[in-house]
């Protein structure tokens, strides 16, 4: 009895070793300051949860795509508040598309229907996280955000500054990038 104990234990503890390694568990995010930016965004405004964004994402890439007949690959949410820190009714955000270079033609008919704008192109911090399902986002929560802010904190930036998560949906990834504020600003 204590040896079948011992196996189903073995077992469930090499699957749940696997299941933390397939979602990114073990990857250990890679920061850098890099160049970024310039991407179309066609978004919403956000105030309150951040739980939000996933269905404000998916309304627009499903309206994108049935009633402009544009096919976006790219999410994105820009959170601009600490929840640690904001109450979850004053959290600000931005969520929705990123427009593919090829459909910038249509820009003046959708600025129309959608809020349009640039994302500034300038240093940002940057890293990647692999995304394979909506699971991935909780595990790069809690690896990516502390990794982010201890970056920050070491190199003298503020670590309350905005971060944008573009979910990159061909590369399996999650591009992470958090604005490069001093920390007297």
């Amino acid at each position: 009895m204590i040896k079948i104990v011992v196996i189903i234990l073995g077992i469930l503890t090499i699957a749940a070793v696997a299941f933390y390694a397939y979602y990114g568990g073990f990857a250990a995010p890679q920061i850098s300051i890099s160049a970024a930016g310039g991407e179309t965004l066609i978004y919403e405004k956000i105030e309150g949860d951040y739980r939000q964004s996933g269905a404000i994402m998916d309304r627009i890439y499903y309206s994108l795509l049935n009633e402009d007949q544009i096919e976006t690959y790219k999410g994105f949410g820009i959170y601009y508040d600490n929840p640690q820190k904001v109450g979850v009714n004053e959290l600000r955000s931005e969520a929705g598309c990123i427009l593919e270079e090829k459909d910038l033609e249509r820009l003046p008919e959708l600025q129309k229907k959608y809020l349009v704008r640039t994302f500034p192109a300038t240093k940002y911090l940057v890293t990647e996280f692999p995304y394979k399902n909506n699971l991935s986002v909780l595990f790069s929560l809690i690896k990516v955000y502390p990794a982010l802010n201890k970056f920050a904190l070491e190199n003298g930036f503020s670590e309350n500054s905005a971060v944008m998560e573009i979910y990159d949906i061909p590369n399996q990834k999650i591009i992470y990038r958090k604005a490069i504020v001093e920390k007297n600003e």
